[in-house]
């Protein structure tokens, strides 16, 4: 599958099938701090990605005074 990170920008081809949550297992980034859009969708953690799916994740940002 395509993966698109953002933080510092970049696109990586990932092999084999994973759930979001064993996907950002294997990149190392923790799923507290990340959020992840498959094929323009917002997805779950459980939600299940297919080698031909274009994953988009991005960091958590917040801010405040």
């Amino acid at each position: 599958m395509k993966v698109l990170l953002r933080n510092p920008k970049r696109e990586i081809d990932v092999d084999g099938r994973h759930t979001v949550n064993s996907l950002l297992a294997h990149l190392d980034l923790p799923r507290e701090s990340h959020l992840v859009i498959c094929n323009g969708t917002l997805v779950p953690g459980d939600a299940p990605l297919a080698a031909t799916d274009t994953v988009e994740i991005r960091p958590v940002i917040s801010g405040g005074c």
